[in-house]
């Protein structure tokens, strides 16, 4: 793209003000790299219920944008340019809507509840020889997402790729007045967003409109009731049943939905004259980048999922937020099919890798050692993957935040196997999207400026401790919350600097705390007399406090008669600060206990305002959990704490939560056993028909709780459930995979996932216990994988 923001101003039915600065790029999240990264840069500020990134403007300035997108006046800055509208995001839609109409080359939109990636992806590999291309990055499919990836265009490509998401009526209509797809594809129809929408017949009547335009419809008959549906709805344009097309033998592709997949890639390319796809193998698309512990201390950052300028330039900047302090290094790969010339594409490979302050370049193909003094920072080259493997330095990776970054040719997942730390086959992965929704949506629930403390104790219950905090920090909680000193010293050294409570001080830890800059929870005068004197003692005036309060949970916490005499003492110590005064709703799950929470709301409001009163400066109040998030919008306060919400989990089962994790492992053994043997300890897997079985390594050493065994919990296998046979062992347990084609040893196995029937919430009541406990028993030896798009 390339406008003056005078005529984006005026495209989108705004004000000009100021310089009539270039605008080759847009940027709309103040906290990434993309400023530097992008060429003339237009920083849009968005506002919503609980942000506002007008705020961020004189920040971008100095970063060296000049150009702006805001919804309102403000301060002229010198030698800048302001376009003034009413609604960013929808002016940012109109103006992506107008470049989209001066493209030429094809376009091709796709929608569905499943598939929409892999599909895009899968094209991508199919399409001729030499051909310009361009595809949205990853999964901007939203509201938002859409109209970015479409301004990414630079205009000379015949052939454009974009991926179209809903969640709710009227988005659709948006997304295509945007997009006006050429070729529309429409995947699987499922039940993901289906809370907004009456029934699965609108949900499909919604995603029905993106081939308003389309000359080309092509959908799966498979999908009920949208194949049904698109073949009435546009039968004068005839659209294509890829159900119709040859289905890829299961020896090829084993999967039925990627077989399915397959015969929409067939389709597709048949309806644009192109060459039949020659399958071998359903392609391994990892469609979510993977942060993983690496060897000699190291963090890896896989993203060996595609390449080019903008997938770039979006793992440059998730490099850059996960380093905090660390040295980068990026291994990259040549750069196939860009459209560009050479000398362009690696001058601006070399400008991006420089402006994202990475210090050494791994580079692997003749075309970048071709290039090799471009690049300024430290770098060697090698010929090919295995030799990078074979000669690849210690010092390029020790201690280092690494990026992967490899052409699909490059065979990338050999090096990431390579620089993994090697661990246990058992994985927990955590999907850090779905953490970022769920945190959105009890963003959302809050009133404009209440503040938000995060739970990440015990590990991010279990999700991982460092990981979990980065993605908080980067996205603007204003707390976290950890249990005991030790877990806030390990954030503190993994470079985590915004503030930290420690629920669980006690006076042994308090000059640890001072020395890393965590702040105590002070319950009783004992704590609070000791927790001064560390203070003195380390030299040290206001240090920040959280007071807590006993309401009636009756576990921590001063009680109502001791805030009169607590006001006083406190008014008068100058070595600490009340940061803030909270207490804990320990019913507000409980319906059947509303009118006990509403009488502890009324005695918190009570005690915590008598305790601020007393004192001379502002005091953050707070004192409603997730649950009460929910069910209590009276006692948000200032400040509200989500932890188990954080996590995908509500007071009740809640469709717009997604839990984000999944313990996974691999099949290593299968055996074919008579009717009447028996399986595992105590033989108490008694088989009444010839079985097969299936040895997993996961046991309950890894939190594989052994109430689950003799049949209690399915694991799932090629999405079917496979019952556990007889006891689980410490290390391992055997399942039942008899009525399961096609099961091969190294196949997955999926302990617990958001899948429902194989989720958390159905595992707790078959232990008649909660998810809190289940995520918190997974062992520390389970290796956590963290998944991006």
């Amino acid at each position: 793209m390339e406008y003056r923001l005078s005529r984006i101003a005026a495209l989108c039915g705004g004000k000009f003000r100021g310089c009539d600065t270039e605008v080759r790029s847009v940027v709309t999240d103040s906290r990434s790299l993309s400023c530097e990264m992008g060429r003339s840069p237009m920083f849009v500020a968005l506002r919503g219920a609980n942000h506002d990134s007008h705020r961020f403007i004189r920040e971008m300035y100095e970063r060296g944008v000049r150009a702006f997108l805001v919804e309102h006046e403000v301060d002229m800055l010198p030698d800048c340019g302001y376009a003034v509208v009413e609604n960013s995001i929808g002016a940012l839609q109109t103006l992506a809507a107008y470049h989209r109409a001066q493209f030429k080359g094809t376009v091709v939109g796709i929608t569905g509840s499943n598939g929409k990636t892999v599909i895009k992806e899968w094209i991508a590999e199919e399409l001729p020889a030499g051909m310009k291309f361009y595809r949205s990055p990853k999964s901007y499919n939203s509201q938002l997402g859409v109209p970015l990836s479409v301004l990414m265009l630079e205009g000379d490509e015949q052939l454009a790729i974009f991926e179209a998401g809903i969640s709710q009526p009227g988005e659709m209509e948006r997304l295509e007045r945007i997009i006006r797809p050429d070729v529309a594809i429409f995947t699987s129809i499922g039940d993901a967003h289906q809370e907004h929408f009456l029934n699965l017949e609108q949900k499909c009547d919604e995603k029905l409109i993106l081939a308003r335009s389309a000359s080309k419809i092509i959908y799966h008959s498979y999908y009920e009731p949208l194949g049904r549906m698109a073949a009435a709805r546009y039968a004068d344009r005839k659209p294509i049943d890829a159900a119709r097309f040859p289905e890829v033998p299961e020896a090829v592709i084993g999967n039925a939905a990627s077989r399915r997949n397959a015969q929409i890639v067939e389709a597709f390319c048949a309806a644009m004259g192109y060459a039949a796809p020659a399958f071998s193998a359903a392609p391994h698309v990892a469609m979510r980048l993977e942060v993983k512990d690496g060897i000699n201390d190291s963090i890896l950052i896989n993203d060996a999922y595609n390449l080019d300028l903008n997938s770039l330039a979006l793992a440059l900047d998730y490099l850059h937020n996960v380093a905090l302090g660390r040295r980068q290094t990026l291994v990259l790969s040549d750069i196939a099919q860009s459209g560009l010339s050479d000398d362009e594409l690696y001058s601006r490979v070399a400008a991006m890798v420089t402006r994202a302050g990475v210090d050494c370049l791994v580079g692997i193909g003749p075309k970048l050692r071709r290039y090799a003094p471009l690049f300024s920072c430290d770098k060697s080259f090698y010929a090919s993957t295995d030799e990078c493997i074979e000669r690849l330095g210690r010092d390029a990776v020790a201690g280092r935040a690494v990026l992967l970054k490899g052409a699909r040719d490059y065979r990338f997942e050999k090096l990431a196997h390579a620089l993994s730390r090697q661990s246990h086959t058992t994985v927990l992965e955590v999907d850090l999207d779905a953490m970022t929704r769920n945190l959105n949506c009890f963003r959302s629930k809050l009133r404009f400026g209440t503040k938000l403390v995060a739970m990440v104790k015990a590990g991010s219950y279990g999700t991982g401790d460092f990981e979990v905090a980065q993605l908080l920090q980067h996205q603007g909680v204003d707390y976290l919350a950890v249990a005991f000193a030790d877990e806030g010293v390990l954030l503190r050294e993994r470079g985590i600097t915004m503030p930290v409570v420690v629920l669980n001080a006690n006076a042994d830890s308090f000059e640890l705390m001072i020395a890393n800059r965590l702040e105590p929870e002070i319950y009783s005068f004992h704590s609070l007399e000791a927790f001064a004197a560390a203070a003195t003692h380390a030299g040290e005036r206001h240090y920040p406090i959280h007071v807590k309060l006993d309401t009636g949970m009756h576990r921590l916490g001063f009680v109502e008669e001791e805030i009169a005499p607590l006001a006083e003492k406190l008014a008068t110590m100058g070595e600490v600060k009340v940061a803030t005064v909270f207490s804990h709703l320990n019913c507000s799950d409980m319906p059947c206990e509303d009118a006990y929470t509403h009488e502890q709301i009324a005695r918190y409001d009570r005690m915590s305002r008598t305790l601020a009163d007393a004192l001379d400066y502002p005091v953050i109040r707070h004192t409603a959990n997730s649950a009460a998030i929910d069910r209590f919008p009276e006692a948000q306060f200032d400040m509200c704490r989500l932890g188990l919400g954080l996590y995908g989990f509500g007071w009740q089962h809640n469709a717009g939560l997604q839990p984000v994790a999944t313990l996974k492992t691999r099949i290593v053994q299968i055996k074919h056993l008579p009717a009447g043997d028996a399986v595992g300890y105590g033989r108490a897997g008694k088989l009444t028909r010839p079985t097969v079985t299936a040895t997993i390594p996961v046991g309950y050493a890894d939190g594989l709780d052994r109430h689950l065994g003799c049949g209690r919990w399915s694991v799932l296998v090629a999405g079917c459930p496979a019952p556990i046979v007889g006891r689980i062992c410490m290390d391992s347990c055997m399942i039942d995979i008899t009525d399961i084609e096609g099961v091969r040893e190294g196949d997955e196995a999926v302990i617990f996932s958001p899948a429902p029937g194989n989720d958390l919430e159905t595992m707790a009541e078959v232990l008649d216990t909660i998810p809190y406990e289940i995520m918190t028993s997974v062992s520390a030896r389970v290796k956590r994988i963290y998944l991006k798009e």
